[in-house]
């Protein structure tokens, strides 16, 4: 574990004190969450604080108001195309590039078939196509797939032309104004914002709650911190520890158990000499201590090397907390009517890839019109169905989460070289449709036989990991999406 002071050094020195500057507010705002303490930085969206709801028949200014104007900005066109009243506010700019993108060609065809783009449209956004990924565990074999998180996005480009079409079709867009309170009412939600220190409010019908792991509803079980950015000056090659332009490297881990979690790097090219590189772990929500994303950088920086050869420079980085549900514990939910949570903070996408933009753009006419029912009809409660292979990826992903203490450092590689041994050797089909969350209940109950074949001990680690209690319930939701289908 790098020491704080060392690691705040680290990260200045790669990355500057802006960035410093930006992690350490996200680490206050995850620590406020967690402790769930009023006032303190990230705090703000709390409902009440003295906020008075709107009267019966009021009319409100708006009739959804977005908070959060990341990925979620592709539904504000959405709903203003159906005649509703659209706002989106964020605390820095609406349709700020966060994050870089990976997608398939179902994601693809999604964007195009929302009406959102047309196909040529889409098309410039891509900036990079791979031939293959692969997944490969340290001490392990290197498992490739074909089809899978094979179109690198433009995220900015994305997010630019979302917005271009928010305004086109009248959405108001608040750039730089934080949601503080909220206080719903029969009929609509009152709104406390705050931009530049002063406060002003606002009403709509419908509040959309997509500020991912600020939210106070975000209340997943799990959590993914992640950090990262587009790099330069990476060697490229055919070797382990360099880049191939037409590969994307799905998962990745260059070493054992360390501080209690199995690191992961992702790697995609993007445009020439560029590529994303990500570090992450999974975690219990519980186990993230404070500064966890200054801490994980420093890593980042300390470590890269042992990932990728060159010599890099950071050209844009990327972070944040990714909220997980392991489907064994509820579901996070917004109290009253006219609160719907949307992409992290509702956290319905993969516990096992995290693969939030596959999950959000797959949903999205789905999503847009669930949520344009709920104006009129508050009661309609879930944003989009759960794919049946969820409920047997969120306990994988609790076992990732928090290794059995028996395993050893290179235990978890071991356990998932044998797994990802077996998915390989089922085809590209079989394999990719685990990453892409469309694997069957039945499907994925073949797929834990046949690696238990090869590695009995899987039985004590996963029981080891869970307990009794979880292990049941990942046995009934299983069960259930069995006899659903059967």
């Amino acid at each position: 574990m790098i020491r704080r002071e060392v690691a705040r050094g680290l990260v200045r020195e790669a990355g500057g004190e802006a960035l410093l500057e930006r992690l350490e507010h996200l680490d206050a705002v995850r620590s406020a969450r967690a402790s769930g303490a009023a006032g303190a930085p990230g705090a703000a969206g709390a409902r009440g604080e003295g906020l008075r709801a709107p009267d019966r028949g009021a009319r409100p200014d708006h009739d959804v108001v977005i908070a959060g104007g990341g990925l979620s900005l592709l539904l504000a066109p959405l709903l203003a195309a159906k005649g509703l009243r659209v706002a989106v506010l964020d605390r820095a700019r609406v349709g700020g590039a966060h994050r870089e993108w990976n997608a398939g060609e179902a994601e693809v065809q999604a964007l195009v078939g929302c009406g959102l783009f047309s196909r040529e449209e889409v098309e410039r956004l891509i900036v990079a196509r791979y031939r293959e990924g692969f997944c490969r565990w340290h001490g392990g074999g290197t498992y490739p797939v074909r089809g899978v998180l094979d179109h690198a996005i433009d995220a900015r480009g994305l997010l630019d032309a979302a917005r271009a079409q928010a305004e086109a079709r009248g959405v108001s867009l608040l750039d730089e104004h934080a949601l503080v309170a909220h206080a719903e009412g029969r009929d609509a939600v009152a709104l406390s914002v705050e931009s530049g220190g002063v406060r002003r409010s606002l009403s709509t019908r419908l509040l959309v709650d997509a500020r991912g792991a600020a939210s106070p509803y975000a209340t997943a079980d799990l959590i993914c911190p992640t950090v990262g950015g587009v790099m330069e000056g990476l060697e490229v090659g055919p070797g382990p520890r360099q880049i191939q332009p037409d590969v994307g490297e799905i998962l990745v881990s260059t070493e054992g158990i360390d501080g209690g979690f199995q690191h992961l790097w992702e790697g995609f090219p993007g445009r020439p000499g560029e590529t994303t590189v990500y570090l992450f772990y999974y975690a219990r929500a519980e186990d993230v201590g404070p500064g966890a994303l200054v801490s994980l950088y420093a890593r980042f920086f300390a470590q890269l090397g042992r990932y990728k050869a060159g010599e890099p420079q950071l050209v844009r980085p990327t972070f944040g907390y990714i909220p997980g549900w392991s489907r064994l514990s509820p579901a996070p939910r917004a109290k009253g009517r006219r609160v719907k949570l949307v992409g992290d903070a509702a956290a319905r996408h993969s516990p096992l890839t995290f693969c939030g933009f596959g999950a959000s753009v797959r949903g999205l006419a789905r999503t847009a019109k669930a949520l344009g029912e709920a104006v009129e009809r508050p009661e309609v409660s879930e944003m989009g169905e759960d794919a049946p292979v969820h409920a047997g990826t969120g306990a994988l992903a609790a076992l990732m989460a928090r290794p059995p203490r028996g395993m050893g450092a290179e235990g978890m590689n071991a356990l998932l070289d044998t797994a990802f041994s077996v998915l390989h050797a089922e085809g590209d089909a079989f394999y990719g449709a685990l990453l892409r969350d469309e694997m069957s209940a039945g499907d994925f109950v073949g797929f834990l036989q046949k690696t238990a074949r090869l590695r009995p001990s899987v039985y004590r680690e996963v029981f080891g990991a869970l307990g009794a209690g979880a292990l049941g319930r990942w046995g009934v939701g299983l069960a259930r999406e069995l006899l659903r289908v059967g």
